[in-house]
């Protein structure tokens, strides 16, 4: 566009274009971040700021939901929250309302990856918010994943939700911020030995 205003001789609007293009160049940066090869460690799949963490069910078990909102600010690329296989992919179409609505993670457009790995299954979805109109996966079912590794983005004010295994020892509280793949949400815990058997129970997300 820029280009065409300055064939059109007309300099005086060249500037807005250009101000738009530097933005969205900046917008999709992609910084390199320094990932933990600790045992254990769970890593937030997203920069942004906690805006919720509650209990929640995953299959059955007691599981801990983290909400992480993502304003146009922040960089959109998505990371794995731990190393492990791709185990299932599901695409729900939906609305595209504010993201820090409770609401958004049941109503809004999303993307919803299963990933079996380090002796724990986690979910994580990519939630499209008021602004976004488009969720990026690069992934498929089966593929290999590694901790921090990068997996898509979100394109503009989005949501994040990471649910984990319990129990866990976190290392965030609400109103934190995070950076994808470097920042370290919690550790997993050994779960308590009581000698009794563990009866699985099949169980949408909630």
């Amino acid at each position: 566009m820029a280009a065409l205003l300055w064939w059109l001789q007309a300099f005086v609007f060249i500037a807005v274009p250009l101000m738009l293009a530097a933005f969205f160049l900046w917008f999709f940066r992609d910084p390199e971040r320094e990932i933990s090869g600790e045992p254990g460690l769970i890593v937030s799949p997203a920069d942004g700021k906690v805006t919720d963490i509650s209990p929640t069910q995953l299959n059955g078990k007691s599981c801990t939901r983290v909400s992480i909102f993502l304003n146009v600010f922040d960089v959109h690329v998505n990371r794995s929250p731990i190393s492990g296989v791709i185990k299932q992919v599901v695409y729900q179409p939906g609305k595209f309302g504010n993201a820090m609505g409770a609401v958004s993670a049941d109503q809004n457009e999303q993307n919803i990856v299963t990933v079996e790995g380090q002796g724990m299954t986690i979910v994580f979805k990519q939630i499209a918010g008021l602004l976004a109109r488009r969720i990026v996966f690069t992934k498929k079912v089966g593929d290999m994943i590694d901790r921090g590794e990068r997996v898509g983005l979100i394109k503009f004010g989005s949501r994040t939700d990471v649910i984990f295994p319990n129990p866990a020892d976190l290392q965030i509280k609400v109103g934190d911020r995070v950076k994808g793949g470097s920042s370290v949400m919690a550790r997993a815990l050994p779960p308590p030995s009581n000698g009794s058997p563990v009866r699985e129970h099949s169980q949408a997300v909630q």
